[in-house]
């Protein structure tokens, strides 16, 4: 899956983002509106990674969602 797909399907995704990332509220998610920008930014902010972690744990999610 690549990350068009995730934001196309938004509604749907944010479901399983939010079991990847239990972290994130309802309205984060909505705010985010597939942007991957800002949920990397969410996912720094929430969990305190570095934005290469944060990018990774995207990577490594979308290849999981294959």
């Amino acid at each position: 899956m690549n990350w068009d797909q995730v934001k196309g399907n938004w509604q749907q995704m944010k479901g399983q983002i939010k079991e990847q990332w239990g972290e994130l509220t309802d309205s984060e998610l909505d705010q985010i509106e597939g942007k991957r920008e800002q949920l990397v930014g969410k996912i720094q902010e929430r969990y305190g990674v570095a934005r290469e972690k944060a990018e990774e744990q995207i990577d490594n999610w979308l290849s999981e969602m294959r």
